[in-house]
């Protein structure tokens, strides 16, 4: 696991780092658009890679895209990423 992709921020920290509610990134969660790490006792935490997730789905949001859509968008996004990057 590359140290981006680590979860180190609690939700709080988290929600304030992207300037977001928290209750915002627990329905993105539900939704499906990015899964932080839990802790054995079911703590969030969040890594650098969720963060900067988070603020894609700000920049979409501002685009003016609905969370369907977004999902979509950034399904394609890990697409396209999976497929230059195979390993």
């Amino acid at each position: 696991m590359s140290d981006s992709s680590r979860g180190v921020f609690a939700i709080s920290v988290a929600a304030e780092m992207v300037s977001m509610e928290v209750q915002n990134l627990r329905v993105y969660e539900r939704k499906g658009l990015l899964e932080p790490e839990r802790t054995a006792g079911g703590t969030r935490l969040y890594s650098e890679d969720d963060l900067e997730r988070l603020v894609r789905i700000r920049e979409l949001l501002a685009d003016g895209l609905n969370l369907a859509g977004i999902a979509k968008v950034l399904e394609l996004e890990d697409e396209v990423r999976r497929l230059r990057d195979p390993d």
